[in-house]
Order: structure tokens, then C-alpha cells, then sequence
């Protein structure tokens, strides 16, 4: 997907106005415009807002992964001593039997939850 078309659907799923977007980051609509037309690209802080603004993470503009957590999701307290990117980085650095451990537990809590819904 092209990076203009990106931006427009964010805005579309965020509810807001080019208006909307361009005030927020001090802008002109036409600028906004621009950028979901394909006209110009963001320089380096215009993207790093846009990625705020929208809450994804440059690298989900710049369409480098299809995961959109935003350094604000990354950083999320998950209790005193443990932000989401802890518990991500933690699992990555796991070896392939704690690895299918973790998993065999996830698959379970997933069950749990939509035994819990249908209640």
C-alpha cells in the first residue's frame, strides 16, 4: 500500500477530518492533503508525529511490519516491574520449548476468556 493511502485510512479509522489532523500537528490541510496524495512524504518529525498522532509506530507508517503498537503501547505498565516491550523482548529471547510452553498457555487463557464471554 502506498504510504499516502496509509495515512487516509488511518485518518478514516481514527473518525477525523484533514482539518482535524492538520491542526493537531500545526499544519496546513493542504500539507495533510499532500502527504495522502502522495504529492510529498513527511520529513523525519512530521512522521515521528503522525506515528503519535495516530498511535502506530513509524515503522508501521514506513510499511516495515504490519504490527501497529506505538512506543505508548509498547510502554505500557503491565504492573510495577513490567512494561509490554519487557514481556515481548522477554519472549523473543525464550528457546523453542519455553517458547511452545508459553504458547500452549496462551492457547488456554484464549480459552478461558471465550468460555467467560459465552457465560
Amino acid at each position: 500500500m502506498e504510504f499516502g493511502k496509509l495515512l487516509s485510512e488511518l485518518r478514516r479509522e481514527k473518525g477525523v477530518l484533514q482539518k482535524d489532523v492538520a491542526e493537531h500537528l500545526n499544519m496546513t490541510v493542504s500539507t495533510i492533503s499532500n502527504y495522502e496524495k502522495g504529492v510529498h512524504l513527511p520529513d523525519l518529525n512530521t512522521l515521528i508525529l503522525l506515528a503519535d498522532y495516530y498511535d502506530v509506530s513509524t515503522d508501521y507508517l514506513l510499511q516495515r511490519t504490519e504490527n501497529k503498537a506505538s512506543i505508548n503501547t509498547l510502554s505500557h505498565q503491565l504492573s510495577a516491574d513490567y512494561t509490554v516491550n519487557d514481556l515481548v523482548t522477554t519472549m523473543i529471547e525464550l528457546d523453542e520449548q519455553d517458547t511452545q510452553s508459553l504458547l500452549d498457555y496462551y492457547d488456554l487463557l484464549m480459552l478461558r476468556s471465550s468460555i467467560k464471554r459465552i457465560k
